[in-house]
């Protein structure tokens, strides 16, 4: 598995765990933890946008076209197994490790 869609579904896990969090009143205590998870979550977000966006310019179309739908069947799983309490933790986790693999993918891929 490339590290295109390695990043492509930890992204997209690590911003849907923290948009859901709110309706489930998943938040952490300290003011400056919880803001590191919105930007980061944030980030993840965005760049794994761009991420499936570069997918299609530049990657066979089966590709981008299979991190998109991993990602909604990983959210998906994610959502049917119910809140967590060590999701801010797997999601600011998923958002550092996927960001890094964007990184490397944009760089060598």
């Amino acid at each position: 598995m490339s590290a295109f869609m390695i990043a492509a579904l930890m992204l997209s896990v690590a911003a849907y765990i923290h948009t859901v969090s709110g309706k489930l009143g998943l938040r952490l205590d300290s003011p400056s933890a919880e803001l590191l998870w919105r930007v980061l979550s944030f980030a993840a977000l965005l760049v794994w946008v761009v991420l499936i966006l570069r997918g299609f310019t530049t990657r066979h179309w089966s590709d981008p076209t299979a991190a998109l739908f991993g990602s909604f069947a990983l959210n998906w799983w994610f959502g049917h197994r119910g809140p967590k309490p060590g999701w801010p933790v797997v999601s600011m986790l998923f958002s550092v490790v996927g960001l890094g693999l964007a990184t490397y993918s944009f760089l060598y891929e």
